[in-house]
């Protein structure tokens, strides 16, 4: 059965979708994303997906297309419609297509946003060979522009820099800027050292991930220590343990950085129980 995807207001199957050749997301990157996890047929955190998505669009003042429960109500309609129980709802928001190409934004009273989502089923968010297995990582510079906070479609650099890591036979790359790790290429990036968990503060450096920042209140609520500060990469070398966050990775630990094992060279425990407690409590939530 094909896939039912949402483009604009119609639910259509994948092979008819169609968008514009001027759409601005496709000739500009002039757009932004979210990623909503589905897990036994519920969104995980969608009211903190739905945040970010306001926040980045006005940050580009680009016109919001539909409002929170508008697209709430699209999220459920796209898990009923394919059957989804476990994997990814995909949203993307561009300037529109106004017709031609010009680096002015168009009058968005001319031109309508556009609304495109799709889902992804992935059966193994929960079960996860990478969380007993934990990820190797390679560091690379990062070069991208300086609003990493608003999370848009122009993602060349980091694809660039998962590819990097699978031609070095790793998993994913931690971005370096002035020898202080940003984040990974699509994830946050924590270590911990001496019990205490350490994550970059939050800034236009980095993306200020959903998942992010439920770990680190699920980890408080814990009575586990957070410092929220930049850290080097040497630090994450010599770190007991490193792992990362995202909204389909939920948490991962990292056992190897540019080929050097972190700690034990195996998944430590903090990891392990971040990602127990933030399973647990999100699907007590999932709507």
């Amino acid at each position: 059965m094909s896939r039912i995807v949402y483009v604009n207001g119609q639910y259509v199957p994948e092979d008819q979708a169609m968008v514009s050749i001027f759409d601005r997301g496709f000739l500009m990157a002039d757009g932004v994303y979210e990623v909503t996890t589905v897990l036994g047929g519920k969104l995980i955190d969608f009211h903190g997906h739905a945040a970010r998505l306001t926040r980045s669009l006005g940050e580009l003042e680009m016109a919001p297309p539909l409002n929170a429960e508008n697209l709430l109500q699209i999220h459920r309609e796209l898990v009923s419609r394919n059957g989804l129980d476990e994997g990814l709802i995909y949203l993307q928001v561009t300037r529109g297509a106004p017709g031609d190409r010009d680096f002015s934004f168009p009058d968005p009273a001319k031109t309508p946003s556009s609304l495109v989502m799709f889902t992804q089923s992935l059966p193994y968010l929960i079960d996860n060979p990478a969380a007993k297995r934990g990820l190797k990582v390679i560091s690379i510079d990062d070069i991208r522009w300086g609003r990493r906070d608003i999370k848009t479609v122009q993602l060349l650099y980091p694809s660039m820099g998962k590819m990097m890591a699978k031609k070095a036979g790793c998993d994913d790359a931690w971005l370096v800027e002035d020898g202080l790790v940003t984040e990974g290429t699509s994830n946050n990036a924590h270590i911990v050292k001496d019990g205490v968990i350490i994550t970059r503060h939050l800034s236009s450096d980095i993306l200020h991930g959903i998942t992010r920042a439920a770990v680190l209140r699920f980890a408080r609520s814990a009575q586990m220590k957070v410092e929220e500060r930049a850290f080097t990469l040497e630090e994450a070398k010599a770190a007991d343990e490193a792992f990362i966050t995202s909204a389909s990775a939920f948490v991962l630990p990292v056992v190897e950085i540019d080929g050097a094992p972190v700690g034990t060279g195996t998944p430590g425990p903090v990891a392990a129980k971040l990602r127990e407690i933030y399973l647990d409590e999100s699907l007590k939530t999932a709507i």
